[in-house]
């Protein structure tokens, strides 16, 4: 047993596997006695972080959390900080995420994929109510609990704007899902970027690969301006094939915000 594993089982954690990682945490699957179930913890070590991850997006990411209530937003339970730098954040545990789901069972029906979207629009409605932006949807941060209901996790590059929206200057997220003025490094509006990101998860959803595939990353952005196309192969609804579009606008002027692309018809019928 290791060192963490022992000291979270003297705060009541009983650690039983490790169940994802990242560059700086990783994600480990415990059963708590206070909580009286199962949980997962994130571990940090603070020591191994990046100055600016330390000072800048740690501290964001925390608070957000502490601050967000969403049913489909994860439920962080307790922050504990040790004094020899680690950082536990004990939450909610779900099944699986939304990559695991479609690599699983392949793309999604139309039903499915529907109600799964529209809890993920939901869930960034109230996000972008409350000033806050993701930008880092992707289909690994979507988690996927035991009844099928979507959960929004890991807000390392959220951002906070209660005093109104200035255009973001970092340039942060996954490549594959984001929006051309991020790959640009053109500084952007970062609740046009999560829409950009809610329109690669929606085809991946419902098509079973990325809208557009390019190894070569300053390529990617000239892909991304010619617009998305839908294989002949594979039968989607054509309103959700028309949301798609509207969505993946090369200009995010042309986007729709999550308050607009709720009341198309796809979604209203879910």
């Amino acid at each position: 047993m290791s060192s963490v594993d022992l000291l979270l089982r003297g705060l009541g954690y009983n650690t039983l596997c490790t169940i994802g990682e990242g560059a700086y945490s990783k994600v480990k699957m415990a059963t708590s006695i206070k909580y009286n179930c199962k949980v997962a913890i994130k571990v940090m070590d603070k020591r191994k972080f990046p100055a600016e991850y330390t000072m800048k997006f740690l501290p964001r990411e925390l608070d957000i959390l502490r601050k967000v209530r969403h049913p489909n937003i994860i439920t962080a339970f307790e922050f504990i900080e040790i004094s020899n730098g680690l950082h536990f954040t004990v939450m909610e545990l779900c099944l699986t995420d939304l990559l695991q789901l479609l690599q699983n069972t392949g793309r999604l029906p139309d039903e499915k994929a529907s109600s799964l979207f529209k809890q993920i629009s939901k869930a960034i409605k109230y996000l972008h109510e409350h000033h806050v932006a993701h930008r880092d949807l992707k289909c690994e941060n979507i988690l996927i609990t035991s009844d099928h209901n979507a959960k929004i996790a890991d807000f390392s590059f959220g951002i906070m704007f209660p005093n109104g929206l200035n255009l973001c200057t970092t340039y942060c997220g996954s490549a594959a899902y984001a929006s051309p003025e991020v790959l640009q490094c053109i500084p952007y509006d970062p609740k046009k970027y999560d829409i950009w990101s809610l329109g690669v998860i929606l085809y991946i959803m419902v098509i079973g690969k990325m809208p557009f595939e390019e190894s070569n990353l300053s390529a990617l952005p000239k892909i991304q301006q010619e617009g998305v196309m839908f294989p002949e192969a594979v039968e989607v609804d054509a309103k959700c094939k028309s949301l798609i579009k509207e969505i993946l606008q090369y200009n995010p002027n042309d986007r729709p915000d999550i308050f607009t692309l709720l009341n198309r018809d796809w979604l209203l019928a879910a």
